[in-house]
């Protein structure tokens, strides 16, 4: 029953600040720049994914969708109704020369439980799994590798499950998601759900912040 109840708070507030905002538009998904790498990952309700690896020295910027799936321009209805095959993701724009994908790909699978399969605390269901995209050979191996150093040192009770996938196509959702975890702290949900999971992120990624959140 609590999953249910937080669940419905997640969605109705963010139907209600999509109410505010006057449209269903869709974020606009930029291009990385000269010297720019992206990197995509889906861990969860992207509110708390998004202000988490935004928070790294060398991220540049977080778009919040969808990936994973097949249905093309998918909206928050759609992949909630487990219909799409898309999971809820974040897509990273970083400087390379700040910070490596090895290092994003370590503060992924401490931006939310790895080991939960299909769901993330109250969020149940495929669109809330764990699932990690490669764009390379090198990028594959490095996720492979970091699951294997996690679970060797049983950072976690329970073994990795997280997808590791080859990149296809990510489609930015909707605006009003965009930012969500900053814009609505006095979301019931923001403050039980994706707070905790942004301190705990704190607490493990704490050398590789931004000096703000260092704190």
């Amino acid at each position: 029953m609590k999953r249910i109840i937080l669940y419905a708070a997640c969605f109705l507030l963010a139907a209600c600040a999509n109410g505010q905002s006057g449209d269903n538009d869709f974020a606009a998904l930029p291009r990385p720049s000269a010297g720019e790498a992206a990197a995509t990952f889906g861990g969860g309700c992207f509110w708390s994914m998004n202000e988490a690896m935004s928070e790294l020295k060398g991220v540049n910027k977080v778009v919040s969708g969808y990936a994973g799936g097949n249905t093309v321009r998918p909206t928050y209805e759609d992949v909630s109704s487990r219909t799409t095959g898309h999971a809820e993701c974040v897509q990273i724009y970083y400087d390379p020369k700040v910070i490596s994908f090895a290092t994003l790909a370590n503060a992924f699978f401490f931006a939310h439980n790895p080991t939960e399969l299909n769901y993330q605390g109250p969020d149940e269901g495929t669109d809330y799994r764990s699932i990690a995209f490669y764009r390379t050979p090198e990028e594959k191996e490095i996720l492979l590798s970091t699951i294997k150093r996690i679970n060797a040192a049983k950072s976690y009770p329970e073994p990795i499950v997280t997808q590791v996938v080859p990149f296809k196509i990510f489609y930015p959702a909707e605006k009003y998601h965009q930012g969500y975890y900053r814009l609505h702290g006095d979301n019931p949900y923001i403050a039980s759900v994706s707070e905790p999971k942004v301190m705990k992120f704190r607490k493990a990624m704490k050398t590789e912040l931004k000096p703000e959140f260092q704190k």
